[in-house]
């Protein structure tokens, strides 16, 4: 018991020491203890104590040679404590102050790596994720030799990955909707956008389902040209995946397509309407 307390007397004392100290350089003139203060917490992991000193000497060091590492830490402590928007637009400005430095390579990567962390859920607006793949690509440009590219090229993957789901996610909303004809658009945009995408084949047999379906449900005068579209999905399906899972009832589709295209034809309906 009596070895609990003492312990517990002795962190006491050593916070109460540790905030004393800290206060007291916080109000003092010492511009170099301050740096070497927020140096040591920006160490000890604690960036939200180092980031007030480090913006307050970013504005007294300007113009010193002081001020690239001030600049440099005060960056990293907002990338530390999250606040991506903050530590993108600090690296960016290093990289424009110092274009120079051993640093400004690094700082680039990390303006680019900012708007990655930012990309949000597949769900939600992704403005992020496109500005983090330009950001990226950039990056890749401007430093072909950087030992980075292969991280930036992992980290485009994973970001086109979810542009990717966010609009396979969208067509089927289309379609479960009952909205065809948006779906057939989505699907079709989809498979130009990302021609390697996982959902290519679930993809290409709803555009022929969707396409189906907006045709029973379309206007007389509509029918056969979608029937008609509906058939070409198809074709193209059955040559993309000929052992797919889903070629059973895309053949009934195509079968039923071509019976409604005959009754069409019989009743003297122009198949190349529009």
């Amino acid at each position: 018991m009596r070895l609990r307390l003492l312990s517990s007397l002795l962190i006491s004392m050593w916070l109460l020491s540790a905030c004393s100290n800290y206060n007291r350089v916080m109000k003092s003139n010492d511009l170099d203890a301050k740096m070497d203060l927020a140096i040591q917490l920006y160490n000890k992991g604690d960036y939200y104590k180092a980031l007030p000193i480090f913006e307050e000497l970013i504005a007294v060091y300007r113009g010193t040679n002081k001020a690239e590492k001030t600049l440099y830490y005060y960056a990293y402590s907002n990338f530390k404590v999250g606040d991506f928007t903050s530590a993108a637009y600090d690296f960016e400005n290093f990289v424009k102050t110092y274009p120079n430095s051993e640093y400004t390579e690094e700082c680039a990567y990390m303006q680019a790596y900012c708007f990655y962390e930012d990309s949000p859920l597949y769900s939600l607006d992704q403005t992020s994720t496109y500005k983090a793949i330009v950001q990226l690509q950039l990056f890749a440009d401007r430093y072909p030799r950087s030992a980075k590219i292969s991280d930036c090229n992992q980290l485009i993957d994973q970001l086109e990955a979810k542009l990717e789901r966010k609009a396979y996610e969208n067509c089927k909303m289309y379609y479960n909707m009952d909205d065809y004809k948006a779906a057939v658009t989505s699907f079709k945009n989809l498979l130009v956008d990302f021609p390697l995408s996982p959902h290519r084949q679930e993809a290409m047999f709803l555009m022929v389902k969707a396409e189906f379906l907006l045709a029973e449900n379309s206007f007389e005068d509509k029918k056969a040209i979608r029937y008609n579209e509906c058939l070409v999905f198809y074709g193209v399906f059955s040559v993309a995946f000929p052992a797919s899972s889903y070629k059973e009832e895309a053949d009934d589709i195509a079968a039923v397509c071509r019976k409604r295209l005959e009754f069409l034809n019989n009743l003297g309906v122009n198949s190349s309407q529009n």
